[in-house]
């Protein structure tokens, strides 16, 4: 299961437990695309890596029991066991968070296996949300792979965790790599996963205040499309390539089209890039965009006075984060 701060041990020995989790963020160290697919998807080939930087969900159950009819409509049921709070400015709809579609996706899937119990308790769900939407930091992906396996536990449905990623898919792209919880080589839209270890990093993040629309940049006609599909075993073997620099043939392939429709993510990125000898690393792009970020070499890292220089003379928002 993903990694996970717990600030309380359990919800099974006190109904007034409340569960506090992270949900982190995710950087591609590289994004590549080698093909389309006959279903409109595109394959991917990236290098997943987690950061101990992320929102926070809070769980807590309610003394408030649902009784499950034997039909039972999902929407009706989602509606009466969730109260989410926190979550409100992120969509105007509560059916179109990311949340309630993990919950909605998890109680259905229930129903199909002949989970469901006769009642559940309500759950009381609290966003703390640090992450800004649309930076390719997976936040909203992120939630709904935190709500899945949390409720999966706190409702019992006892799904694994190859379960909870097929159900995780049919919500978005990005929610099996925070199911799977680890450093991960991805292909697929995103979900056939190969766990792979890498040595700690810190990170010099920034976040500009732009957001591209995802469909307009996967139909953008410059976005490359037919990079060649790499080997599992060689990717593994080149980490040096694509960890603290990016050497040929590892590259984003949205960074170009993304830095020419948005000028804050390319004015960001070419600030990080005037770091680079400094701080030893390749400036670059993660997923779609719009957070850029740069690797830092452990002696950077440590300094305090310089990385504090740097965030503020940043154009943008910055933090410094470390791999989780």
């Amino acid at each position: 299961m993903a990694k996970s701060i717990f600030l309380a041990p359990s919800v099974q020995n006190n109904k007034q437990c409340t569960i506090t989790r992270l949900s982190p963020a995710k950087i591609n160290l590289f994004l590549h695309i080698t093909g389309k697919r006959s279903d409109g998807y595109h394959d991917l080939q990236t290098v997943f890596r987690l950061l101990n930087w992320g929102d926070y969900l809070h769980f807590l159950v309610s003394d408030k029991a649902t009784v499950i009819d034997k039909i039972a409509d999902v929407d009706c049921l989602c509606r009466q066991l969730l109260l989410l709070h926190g979550a409100d400015r992120i969509t105007s709809h509560l059916e179109d968070n990311l949340i309630f579609k993990a919950a909605h996706a998890l109680l259905a899937a229930a129903i199909a296996s002949n989970k469901l119990p006769k009642q559940l308790p309500q759950i009381k769900i609290r966003l703390d949300k640090h992450l800004p939407m649309g930076a390719g930091l997976g936040g909203g992906s992120s939630n709904a792979a935190t709500t899945l396996m949390t409720l999966n536990e706190m409702w019992q449905f006892n799904f694994n965790r190859d379960e909870l990623i097929k159900i995780g898919t049919e919500i978005g792209a990005d929610v099996p790599i925070f199911i799977f919880g680890q450093d991960a080589i991805a292909m697929g839209i995103g979900e056939q996963l190969t766990t792979i270890d890498l040595p700690a990093q810190q990170y010099l993040i920034l976040t500009p205040a732009a957001h591209v629309n995802t469909a307009e940049l996967f139909a953008h006609p410059n976005l490359r499309r037919d990079i060649a599909l790499l080997l599992i075993e060689t990717i593994k073997n080149q980490s040096n390539d694509y960890m603290q620099y990016l050497n040929t043939p590892y590259r984003n392939v949205f960074t170009p089209v993304v830095t020419s429709l948005a000028p804050a993510v390319d004015t960001a990125l070419r600030y990080l890039q005037g770091l680079e000898k400094i701080s030893c690393g390749t400036a670059r792009m993660t997923g779609s965009g719009s957070t850029v970020f740069l690797p830092l070499d452990t002696s950077v890292a440590s300094d305090k006075v310089l990385l504090a220089k740097w965030i503020e003379d940043a154009p943008c928002k910055a933090y410094v984060v470390g791999s989780l």
